[in-house]
């Protein structure tokens, strides 16, 4: 794993998405077209901005995949990441090849076949990912499924998780948060060529700490990235005060 850390968050992003841009278009020109993992929620604000607005990315040969959607949300909803990704990315780049986003409001176990499906044909050459208070990666939360070789899951969300939402301001109470999402699984994520992980914030210190100084163990679901040859975690001051060195 190869460890960077920033003097602020939108300095993180800069760092995390050019070099997400960089790989995307060297896989471009090795391969002729790149599939790519997109993460949503606040960490990834920055980095997905400074993505877009890298120059010389051929968007018409890249398919995007998501990590993760609640289960029985529109993409009305305010929380729903499929609308995060459409404003925030594909309404912004119409030429992208193609979009297969999480559509978890009716048959989410049908969804996942259909997801799984896809993404076994088309191999990740770029993942951005984040990581959660809890220490989760996508929407597997402790203690995850480090074994189902399944692409997409279905999942329940701890409270931890489910917090964090709410006081993100995606919900108004916790209520409010689903208790169920349908997930990338843990081997699916750990099979991109190259992983990019962005985590800002002091919220997220401990959980920082505990995916790199604590053995790999399915109770702290990101420690699995200090296995990835190809990963590159992006923190800020913050994100990283708890580290020892």
């Amino acid at each position: 794993m190869n460890i960077n850390v920033e003097s602020t968050p939108k300095a993180l992003g800069f760092a995390a998405g050019s070099h997400a841009a960089a790989l995307i278009k060297k896989t471009i020109e090795d391969k002729g077209s790149a599939n790519i993992i997109l993460a949503t929620g606040t960490s990834q604000f920055e980095t997905l901005n400074q993505l877009i607005a890298e120059p010389e990315i051929d968007w018409s040969k890249v398919t995007m995949f998501h990590l993760d959607e609640y289960i029985g949300i529109s993409i009305l909803h305010g929380a729903s990441f499929r609308k995060y990704l459409k404003e925030r990315f594909l309404d912004k780049l119409p030429l992208l090849a193609a979009a297969n986003l999480i559509n978890a409001e009716e048959d989410a176990t049908q969804e996942c076949e259909r997801l799984s499906d896809l993404i076994k044909a088309s191999p990740i050459d770029v993942a951005l990912v984040g990581i959660g208070e809890n220490g989760h990666l996508a929407f597997n939360d402790p203690p995850a499924d480090f074994d189902t070789d399944e692409p997409y899951i279905i999942v329940k969300l701890d409270e931890l998780c489910r917090k964090q939402q709410m006081n993100e301001g995606w919900f108004a109470t916790i209520a409010d948060v689903p208790t169920e999402a349908i997930s990338m699984s843990i081997k699916q994520i750990m099979l991109s060529e190259n992983i990019i992980c962005s985590v800002p914030d002091q919220r997220k210190a401990v959980a920082v700490r505990n995916t790199l100084e604590n053995d790999i163990s399915n109770s702290y679901p990101a420690s699995i990235l200090q296995k990835h040859p190809n990963c590159f975690l992006y923190l800020d001051i913050d994100s990283a005060s708890l580290l020892s060195v």
